[in-house]
């Protein structure tokens, strides 16, 4: 019983425990890199698993520790000082706070082989792992050393503006926690130490090099002699070294990097004046600008991982013996936030040409013999634009649903929410790189229909709702044709989304076709209910609410509009709903507007009676004051708005003196103040009564 105990305790710890499956591609012509991973002899090519999981080894140990210090702290604390009773707190307080020191001590990282015929796709981003048998036995050895070589470049990159000094005295004690920046020569230095320095293993062409090394430390020798003759005679009138002693001499070193160690030893030409018999203009390093620093700096440790792992040059003779003609059919290379101090279009040119660099060797290129995956993590909106749509992952967050569950994150394959050639994904891939791609960092997305829409509810959002401006928002100018284009991206994304979108009533009128016959077309029209109108707006009918009839849009209930199909995320749709408006006799006229400016107009009728500046505004203004009724003012603006300048319109409104003074219509209010509350909710909702930092 006391063993089964113990493994029942194991395994319950074990399951708590990290763990991470890869799958790699293999075809049957490759086995001899990975047959020493394969889970059955009656493989034929195809998905390899390998499981990477932290186990605990010493169960018992780990309890009889834990139990000790425990043990121990509880006595500690409980007594003070004069044999008073204490009540203070001593590690460790619980098996937490103990594992977040000893972990390391009882656990040990083990690899475990999958089951190909088990594997499951991720379902919406969400992994299902195969489960092991309980007596599996790990593999023997580490499954990736010869099958896969791993570089990574950090995101602190740690460069140096001119002026900057490392730390001394007691700033610099600590070694081991501070880091330090370096400069640009550093790199190359390191490159040159792997590649290039002709003291390892000396080639033909390296022997040139040694003789003038070796010449140079012979006559600084003797100049060295030379000039310390005279101290060391003093030394030696003082008896030391001594009879029994051994005398001093200098002996000169010199290596090629060492020129590179000093603060100019990389220099930046900015002006060459050697036509004109002048010394061309230079700069040290220090005074380049930190992005230019980064930019060669990733480009020389790319080059530096492509050549180690095809064994250029000096390369060959860092490798064990053994492993020198094996080079890894994979290179993993790791790159952490290149848009480091990188203005957009180099952090375009880098990400296109990153992948190049590392392929550019007489045995990559486009041999399919040895492979290379980059992978960049990045928060750029211009990185994300460059690269090939089909080879983006959204790491997408998943909050907590209630007090004691800890968020969690899925990972879009934006590859597949699509499927195989659609119509839509070429239109949303297209756009997104005609555009922008903000929307993959961004908090939520707000869909609206045309220019004036875009310019005014950011406007909106900046002077109505506060909390909202400090929230960061990717707003898309879509039109109304084509905003549910985008619901599978939104549905894999999942993040939070209203769309505020036009009624775009129209009404049934019988048209003669070219053949004689007649046809029912669907037209334009002012909106009024019990006429049997139906909306054009394909977000309505395709999306949500899914509905086509004017009566029924105007008629949904406010909590309806707000979508309850999403998973993981919310969906509201704003769009026009009846206005009352006051008539000439003082009683109030229902109007229904069909766009966005009309409904603006409607609800700012005072404020833009003060408009100037296109010829649309000067129409409105004219429109405005002219004492119009409800019904006639209606059926002005609908004849207007047919052909206005929509846009110019916006831009008057922006110009009006004070900023606040018109007021988002009633529907885009609604629909900002759910999404106001909607992108806060899980802080609002979940935020503790006391937090440890």
């Amino acid at each position: 019983m006391p063993g089964k105990t113990a493994q029942l305790e194991r395994s319950i710890i074990n399951d708590l425990l990290p763990s991470l499956d890869f799958w790699l591609d293999v075809p049957l012509s490759e086995i001899q890199h990975v047959v020493h991973i394969l889970p059955t002899l009656d493989w034929n090519g195809g998905l390899l698993g390998v499981r990477l999981k932290y186990q605990v080894e010493l169960i018992a140990k780990l309890k009889a520790d834990y139990v000790a210090q425990r043990s121990a702290a509880l006595e500690a604390g409980a007594k003070a000082p004069g044999g008073q009773v204490g009540n203070i707190q001593v590690w460790p307080t619980c098996l937490t706070e103990f594992l977040e020191r000893r972990l390391r001590t009882y656990i040990a990282l083990e690899a475990f082989a999958l089951d190909p015929a088990a594997h499951t796709p991720p379902v919406k981003g969400l992994a299902t792992p195969q489960t092991l048998p309980e007596n599996m036995l790990p593999l023997e050895k580490n499954p990736f050393k010869h099958l896969i070589k791993i570089d990574e470049i950090a995101a602190q990159r740690d460069f140096a503006d001119a002026g900057e000094r490392a730390p001394t005295g007691e700033d610099s004690q600590d070694m081991s926690t501070r880091r330090y920046k370096r400069r640009l020569s550093d790199q190359l230095r390191s490159y040159y130490d792997r590649h290039l320095d002709p003291a390892k293993t000396p080639s033909a062409e390296d022997y040139e090099a040694l003789d003038a090394i070796q010449t140079a430390e012979q006559n600084f020798d003797k100049r060295l002699e030379v000039g310390f003759a005279a101290a060391f005679e003093e030394l030696e009138d003082l008896g030391y070294p001594g009879i029994s002693n051994p005398k001093l001499k200098i002996t000169t070193q010199l290596r090629a990097t060492d020129g590179l160690k000093h603060g100019s030893a990389v220099q930046y030409q900015v002006t060459d004046l050697a036509g004109e018999g002048l010394k061309p203009l230079q700069l040290p390093e220090d005074y380049s600008g930190l992005g230019y620093q980064n930019l060669i700096a990733m480009v020389f440790m790319l080059m530096g991982y492509r050549d180690e792992w095809m064994r250029v040059g000096k390369a060959s003779a860092d490798t064990d013996p053994g492993a020198q003609t094996q080079i890894q059919p994979l290179h993993l290379v790791l790159v952490e936030e290149p848009e480091a101090n990188l203005h957009a279009q180099v952090q375009q040119v880098f990400i296109k040409k990153a992948y190049k660099l590392l392929r550019k060797h007489d045995e990559l290129g486009d041999s399919t013999t040895f492979s290379t995956q980059l992978v960049v993590s990045t928060h750029s909106s211009h990185v994300a634009h460059e690269a090939d749509f089909a080879n983006l992952r959204y790491f997408r967050r998943l909050p907590a649903t209630s007090s004691g569950e800890t968020p969690t994150t899925t990972v879009a394959n934006l590859s597949y929410i699509f499927g195989e050639g659609d119509e839509t994904q070429r239109f949303v891939k297209r756009y997104l790189k005609a555009t922008h791609c903000d929307l993959f960092f961004a908090d939520g997305i707000i869909f609206v229909e045309g220019q004036a829409e875009r310019i005014l509810v950011p406007h909106f959002i900046r002077h109505h709702f506060d909390s909202l401006s400090r929230r960061y928002i990717s707003l898309l100018d879509l039109g109304g044709s084509h905003a549910h284009s985008f619901k599978r991206l939104v549905d894999g994304l999942g993040l939070t989304t209203p769309i505020i979108a036009d009624l775009d009533a129209t009404v049934a009128t019988k048209v003669q076709t070219q053949a004689g016959t007649e046809a029912i077309r669907w037209k334009a029209t002012k909106p009024q209910r019990g006429a049997d109108q139906k909306t054009g707006s394909p977000v309505l009918k395709d999306w949500h609410p899914s509905k086509e009839f004017i009566d029924e849009l105007v008629a949904l209930k406010s909590e309806e509009h707000e979508s309850s199909s999403c998973e993981g995320y919310d969906l509201y749709v704003a769009y026009q709903k009846p206005l009352l408006i006051p008539s000439g006799d003082g009683s109030g006229v229902e109007i229904i507007p069909r766009t966005f400016e009309d409904a603006l107009i409607l609800e700012n009728l005072e404020v833009l009676a003060n408009i100037t500046g296109s010829r649309t505004s000067d129409k409105i203004k004219a429109i405005v004051t002219d004492g119009l009724s409800g019904d006639e003012l209606a059926d002005e603006l609908f004849q207007l708005l047919k052909t206005a300048e929509k846009a110019a319109f916006a831009l008057d409104c922006l110009m009006l003196e004070d900023a606040r003074a018109v007021i988002p219509p009633r529907y885009i209010h609604d629909g900002l103040t759910w999404f106001e509350r909607a992108v806060g909710k899980d802080i609002a909702e979940n935020e503790p009564t006391a937090v440890s930092v």
